[in-house]
């Protein structure tokens, strides 16, 4: 087939559109290596030349009509041009758009998404980690992780702080119209946990050269006065004060009688198949695992977890690895249970048909796990006929435990180990103020043996 050569005009363009047949070329007179190929959408705009080891290459601008003859003929020029100084113009466009993907690929989202999510699915509180970043960091998502910056920092945490203020503001509302409050203001440290958490994942970035380095790196966030941190200190750690033991227990046993009135009524107007809950002790799982926080101090998480086989009813021992400090003691820790508990588990350990194994708690809907908010009814109901302040967490029976100890005179190192810290220093922390007269015993023996 005889090779076409024309200049390739606008008026040339349409002639060639219907007279080419297709996979037909024609070239340009006047710009070496321009030309068409006919197609079965029409015309395309090319550029043929031989790059710096010989390769024939072919770079398509696009179709006319897409493209006028002009802008064409403008590309070749330009394309041309730098063939002459010994570039490669298709190389450079796909390493553009190479650059575009690997840009679009090392968003903060992006990476969330594929890498990291692999990586975090292999960690314990992976789940957890990955949803801080896509809650707390919804903003950054379209953000190369590269471009972040101090002020990037700055201005989210000042976003979250004023964010916080609201809901400690209805929180406070709430509490002034006997209304259940909801979660006000997060600590200093849950705030840093979100942010520690991304700085992790562009120091995984950074590790595999997703991007050069962690663009974060010695950026920390700015901690609130020392006034607001003690205050939410006072607030979430505190032991039960007053007669509100004496309430707790009242709440518990009037929540358990409810359930049961309940349970009499459904029986009584054609439910005869539930289970009749007058002849056991416990209407339903969340008495006994409430009154197992109180006498144990274990976090919520490792009462979802405990299991039958964890239990020693023979030596009066608990005996399993701790979720939070399973990475510093991967080995089961041993906690003596008291005669209230015994009972208390004993009970239940009847009522659910002597069991084996299993999960202690399971969820009386699935049997699997239960989840994170199963306590949360139950425990504003049990704080609502106790007469319970609505603020008090379900988490401050954890303290009160710790905390009656020490006021009780148990030493600091024995209610480290029952709390399952990793350091005597928290203990320290958070509890050795409740007891000032240890410290003033200790100096008057002191004086004693030097008098």
């Amino acid at each position: 087939m005889k090779k076409k050569n024309e200049k390739l005009t606008t008026k040339n363009l349409e002639k060639l559109s219907k007279l080419l047949k297709r996979g037909e070329e024609a070239w340009d007179l006047d710009i070496s290596g321009y030309h068409v190929r006919a197609g079965s959408r029409g015309l395309a705009l090319r550029f043929s030349y031989y790059n710096e080891i010989g390769k024939r290459r072919v770079l398509s601008f696009g179709r006319y009509g897409e493209l006028t003859a002009a802008e064409a003929r403008e590309f070749a020029r330009e394309s041309a041009a730098l063939v002459a100084r010994g570039g490669d113009p298709r190389q450079l466009i796909e390493n553009s758009k190479a650059e575009v993907r690997r840009n679009e690929e090392s968003t903060v989202g992006a990476y969330l998404q594929s890498a990291y999510h692999y990586h975090q699915s292999r960690m314990q509180d992976g789940k957890g980690t990955l949803g801080r970043i896509r809650r707390d960091f919804t903003c950054w998502m379209d953000r190369p992780m590269a471009s972040l910056t101090r002020f990037d920092v700055e201005e989210w945490q000042t976003y979250q702080e004023k964010l916080d203020d609201k809901k400690e503001q209805a929180r406070i509302e709430a509490i002034s119209k006997g209304e259940e409050p909801k979660k006000g203001k997060r600590s200093f440290k849950t705030l840093k946990k979100s942010y520690d958490s991304i700085h992790a994942m562009l120091e995984h970035a950074a590790s595999r050269s997703i991007i050069e380095n962690n663009p974060l790196k010695g950026v920390k966030l700015q901690p609130y006065s020392l006034p607001d941190t003690e205050e939410r200190v006072t607030e979430s750690r505190r032991h039960l004060r007053g007669d509100e033991t004496e309430r707790l227990f009242k709440g518990l046993q009037l929540y358990n009688e409810k359930l049961k009135k309940e349970r009499r009524n459904s029986r009584a107007h054609g439910k005869k198949y539930l289970p009749d809950l007058d002849l056991v002790r416990f209407s339903s799982h969340h008495v006994p695992f409430i009154l197992f926080m109180y006498y144990t101090g274990f976090r919520q998480g490792d009462i979802f977890e405990l299991r039958w086989e964890h239990l020693d009813f023979e030596n009066q021992l608990i005996r399993k690895v701790i979720s939070k400090t399973k990475r510093h003691h991967p080995a089961p820790m041993a906690f003596p249970m008291s005669s209230e508990l015994m009972r208390v588990l004993g009970d239940w350990y009847d009522q659910r048909g002597g069991p084996v194994t299993g999960l202690v708690f399971p969820s009386p809907v699935t049997g699997r796990m239960l989840t994170n908010k199963a306590m949360d009814k139950s425990w504003a109901a049990v704080k609502d006929l106790g007469g319970l302040p609505k603020s008090l967490h379900m988490y401050s029976l954890r303290h009160n435990f710790a905390s009656q100890l020490v006021m009780s005179g148990v030493d600091l190192l024995t209610v480290s180990k029952l709390m399952a810290h990793t350091n005597i220093e928290t203990t320290v922390k958070y509890y050795s103020h409740l007891n000032p007269g240890h410290t003033r015993n200790a100096v008057e023996k002191m004086a004693k043996f030097s008098s």
